[in-house]
This record gives structure tokens, sequence and C-alpha cells, in this order.
């Protein structure tokens, strides 16, 4: 059955098909949630964890969505800010870790899950190194190739600022890899 965002809205206002609606969401969006946590967060245990918070998220402050924007731009907003303030967290916690002194680029290689080759992996090792703002605004762009429009209603700043934030992780990035040749 293909997804109609119209018919899912009118379902889940009604409390009778709220819960069967609410599991179609989580089967439309699941994959794309994943993958947009993934990049922020880079292991596949950790994105798992917080898409379960997202969903969960979403459920609880279900009500709290006013239709001002696509449903789907409100849970790309909380996949977002839940994996932003995931990382945030980690952070502190990560430089006690016994991962300590592994790149980013060597943990991704010995994840099972990650099925890249070591030049995708020294590339999110540079992403790693970008500031949260620019990181979330290079992945929405580069990966899922989100317009500048969306992505300013998914986190609420101008299409400006987006577009600055992307010149200059494109830059930093470039001299993460002269600097690494």
């Amino acid at each position: 059955m293909a997804y109609d965002e119209k018919r899912i809205m009118e379902q889940l206002s009604d409390p009778k098909t709220r819960h069967s609606a609410f599991s179609e969401i989580v089967r439309q969006y699941s994959e794309t949630l994943y993958w947009k946590i993934r990049r922020i967060v880079l292991t596949h245990d950790d994105a798992n964890d917080v898409l379960q918070n997202v969903f969960v998220k979403a459920w609880v402050n279900l009500d709290d969505f006013q239709n001002k924007s696509k449903f789907s731009t409100w849970l790309y907003r909380i996949a977002i800010n839940e994996a932003l303030d995931f990382v945030r967290k980690q952070k502190p916690i990560s430089s006690l870790s016994s991962d300590e002194g592994l790149s980013v680029a060597s943990r991704l290689m010995a994840d099972e899950y990650f099925d890249g080759d070591e030049t995708q992996a020294q590339l999110q090792e540079a992403i790693a190194k970008l500031p949260d703002v620019q990181r979330t605004v290079f992945n929405l762009r580069y990966y899922d190739e989100m317009k500048y429009s969306e992505m300013s209603k998914v986190l609420g700043t101008s299409e400006g600022a987006l577009k600055a934030s992307y010149h200059l992780a494109v830059k930093k990035i470039s001299e993460f890899f002269k600097n690494h040749d």
C-alpha cells in the first residue's frame, strides 16, 4: 500500500486507528531516518538506539504536531536533533572510552555493518571532524540531496546560513584530504 500522508494524518487523529497509522509511519520512515541518523552518530548500534528514541519522542509528542509543515519534516527534525544530542552527550564519554586513540575511519572499518572502503571511511573521518551544524548540513545536502529550502524547514535556519555552512564543510573536507595524502 502506498503511503498517503493526508490519510495517515486523519488516522492519527482518530484514537481507534492511531496505533496502526503510527505503525505505518514507522515502516515508511525507519530506513530513511536510520541513514540520516547513522551519518551523524556513525555506528549501527548507536543509530538504532537513536532511531528508537525518535519514534518514542514522535509518539509521545504526536498531539503537539501542528500541521504547519509536512509530517516527514517534523520527523526529520526530531531525528536530527536526537542524533546531535546523542553526539554531544557522547563527547565527554568518548574521551574515557576504550576506543580512545582509534580514528573514526578505524572504528568504521571494524564495524561489521559498515560496507564502505577505506576512502569512504576517511570521508566519514573528515565529516566527523566538522562542527555539528556543518556536519549535519553536509550530510543532508551531499548524501540526501536535500534542497536548502527543505533543510531550512528541518533545521530552522536561513538558506543563506545553510549554504555558507555547506561551503565551509566542503572546504574543510578538501583540506582534510590534502593533508592526508
